[in-house]
């Protein structure tokens, strides 16, 4: 198959979303600027020396239209609720969905060519149902990360470590199925 061949049948993704102003260019947790035109030094796990992005850190937050978005618990089940209804409705299988206050991780089974317009569906639903609340603010940061499960190891591990978020105080749901028996998952 040619590598620019999307498969039409449904695969496993790991899809991981942030909420608005989370993780600006510039962050000292490190960052990585668009189709990386910028070498940027250090990642999340080495991150760059103290300081060193501190003024693109300040001009990125500066240009933020509000503060960045955190969720509470409350905001937290209705967002991942409002998540998993839309994709339920679009026939996606959701596995398992965490939600923390600016990081939603979710493991499901879409066609790849439609994954983007599907979450981004689900993401617009979720931000009409926060704003029948009252919420008059952006919600979500651009884009979001679509990682293609490789095989059964893989999927395995974004599903435990979704469950895993549960112990950071974050909004869970998953498959009760799922949970009892790994044959389930494939």
């Amino acid at each position: 198959m040619n590598s620019k061949t999307i498969p039409r049948s449904p695969c496993w993704f790991h899809v991981i979303l942030t909420t608005y102003g989370a993780w600006v260019p510039g962050d000292p947790r490190g960052f990585r600027t668009r189709h990386h035109r910028d070498h940027v030094e250090g990642d999340y796990k080495d991150p760059p020396a103290a300081g060193i992005y501190e003024s693109f850190a300040i001009k990125n937050r500066d240009a933020l239209k509000h503060d960045p978005i955190s969720l509470d618990r409350a905001q937290r089940q209705l967002v991942g609720q409002a998540l998993k209804a839309n994709l339920d409705e679009q026939d996606a299988s959701l596995i398992a969905i965490s939600v923390s206050s600016q990081h939603i991780h979710m493991l499901l089974k879409l066609p790849p060519a439609t994954i983007r317009t599907q979450v981004g569906a689900a993401k617009r639903h979720a931000w009409f149902e926060l704003r029948n609340t009252g919420w008059d603010k952006k919600l979500w940061g651009k884009r979001g990360r679509f990682l293609r499960v490789r095989d059964r190891k893989h999927q395995l591990n974004v599903f435990y470590y979704i469950l895993r978020h549960a112990e950071e105080g974050a909004w869970v749901w998953y498959h009760t199925r799922a949970a009892k028996s790994d044959d389930d998952l494939a």
